[in-house]
């Protein structure tokens, strides 16, 4: 290779973002060789086509993949390599998982195993059916100050237990009647992850003992180990007031779910315009560029046209249990309440989207 076409070790580490010391060990393991080196001072010179494989070594390594693992990856054709990268992350994550769960059984261990405060007792399915419920409502990523986001909140009283979630553009709510008195009401927010987590082993749980704990809630299951959720420490969004102040329904429309479903599947567009009046809902474009899908429904109150994200809408009506949800509107730009028909422990709030954002 042309001199004019190599850059000595400390060019290539600058546009590489590797150090040189980790580009001479990664030379003498094998992974990324010099283009050149002088024989007589052993200064090493790398080509501009090396900068790609060394930006790729770095990256996989900053997600703490093996030298092993990085070499078939970097060898690998474009498909074969992102399945390995998915498979290592998918690995890293499950670890992850279970150093957590592990942690809070050691700090159980090492503040003596107390027992916790009872605040709820549920049969396993009704419980792993709420959580999966509200956890449609919660954010899959977030910044700084809104982790909260992406958790449950959970209130426990004497007579019944709510959760609670919220993206800001939806919010689920869901109230359970425990099978056993709780000793005292308890409130809290807990991490999303944990509980999803959970889900299985509770699911398959015929009593669900929910125990208040140091910095989180305990699970307590017959014949299963336990499991630790941890509290967040910010401050759940104050949903009672949001619900309070959502104003008078002024259209209410009850819609086969399935059918609501099927008309969003195959609607083309990222955003639909819902059309409401007497005739029924009809499912179409903000902009009407595709046709409507019109759908039976029983209406009553007044015309309204509503706008919604379809990654908004979706899950919130997935949600809803029975054949049939109920919309609760108060406008275009209010938001919907989406409920189920025969179950009313069940609310899932929507934002509608402006006209201008939906074009």
């Amino acid at each position: 290779m042309p001199n004019s076409e190599l850059m000595p070790i400390g060019v290539f580490a600058q546009r590489s973002g590797l150090t040189s010391s980790a580009l001479r060990f990664y030379a003498d393991s094998g992974l990324l060789p010099p283009a050149e080196v002088d024989p007589v001072s052993g200064y090493r010179h790398y080509g501009a086509d090396q900068v790609a494989r060394a930006t790729a070594l770095r990256r996989l390594r900053e997600i703490a993949m093996p030298l092993a693992e990085v070499g078939t990856v970097l060898d690998a054709e474009a498909g074969e390599a992102a399945r390995l990268v998915d498979e290592h992350v998918a690995g890293v994550v499950g670890d992850a998982a279970a150093a957590r769960q592990k942690a809070a059984v050691i700090k159980s261990v090492l503040g003596g195993d107390r027992p916790g405060l009872l605040i709820a007792a549920l049969k396993g399915p009704v419980l792993a059916d709420a959580v999966d419920h509200v956890l449609t409502a919660t954010a899959t990523a977030y910044g700084p100050g809104t982790a909260v986001l992406t958790g449950v909140h959970v209130e426990a009283g004497h007579e019944a237990i709510t959760l609670a979630a919220t993206d800001r553009f939806r919010l689920s709510t869901r109230s359970l009647v425990p099978a056993r008195t709780a000793e005292q009401t308890w409130v809290g927010t807990i991490d999303g992850d944990d509980l999803r987590a959970a889900v299985t082993e509770i699911r398959h749980s015929a009593l669900v003992r929910i125990e208040a704990v140091p910095h989180g809630i305990r699970l307590r299951m017959d014949e299963r180990e336990d499991r630790h959720c941890r509290l967040l420490s910010e401050e759940f969004p104050d949903h009672r007031l949001m619900l309070a102040s959502l104003g008078e329904v002024t259209t209410r429309a009850t819609v086969a779910k399935d059918l609501l479903l099927r008309a969003l599947e195959e609607h083309p567009g990222e955003c639909i315009a819902l059309h409401i009046s007497g005739h029924g809902v009809d499912v179409r474009s903000p902009n009407d560029e595709h046709p409507g899908i019109p759908l039976v429904a029983t209406v009553t109150g007044e015309a309204l046209q509503i706008r919604f994200e379809t990654t908004t809408l979706y899950p919130a009506v997935s949600t809803a249990i029975g054949p049939d949800v109920m919309l609760d509107l108060r406008g275009h730009d209010r938001p919907v309440t989406i409920r189920s028909a025969d179950r009313g422990d069940l609310t899932t709030l929507a934002m509608p989207v402006r006209a201008e954002y939906s074009s």
